[in-house]
């Protein structure tokens, strides 16, 4: 039993870290209005879309054009996009309606998302990139558009 105990405080860190994404953590704050639509984004979206505010990484890196998976969808990190918008994805199944889930998101919860990724979407694009990446179809994703 006395070599069973490090074992098991092992495993055990190992889970608590793959739970936390390995150190990766919501960037907004807990008192922010704004933290249940970057815990959802992070919960339902994080999987193919990269958006670092709520801590995901699903889209394929910058400047990849090709190879991947077929389910990257856009990096938030580089797009701007408007809640009316993301909205419009949530319902639609992206703007394409091929790759992404309808209604992956309903109700209040997906209000809490898109008002989230309006209001961090884009933060790092110049301003000189600002107006050639902003609206559907717009910004660095890897020829995806939301939802592909």
């Amino acid at each position: 039993m006395p070599r069973l105990r490090p074992l098991l405080a092992t495993c055990a860190s190992a889970v608590a870290l793959a739970a936390t994404g390995c150190g990766e953590q919501i960037e907004v704050a807990a008192d922010d209005p704004l933290r249940e639509g970057a815990n959802l984004f992070n919960q339902r979206c994080s999987g193919c879309h990269t958006l670092e505010a709520a801590a995901s990484a699903g889209s394929k890196p910058r400047g990849q054009i090709s190879g991947g998976e077929r389910t990257n969808g856009p990096n938030f990190d580089t797009r701007i996009e408007t809640a009316e918008d993301v909205l419009y994805a949530i319902r639609n199944g992206g703007f394409s309606g091929a790759i992404m889930p309808a209604n992956i998101v309903v109700g209040e919860d997906a209000e809490a998302v898109a008002a989230f990724v309006e209001q961090y979407a884009g933060q790092d694009i110049s301003a000189d990139e600002d107006a050639a990446t902003s609206g559907p179809g717009g910004g660095d994703a890897g020829g995806a558009t939301l939802g592909n």
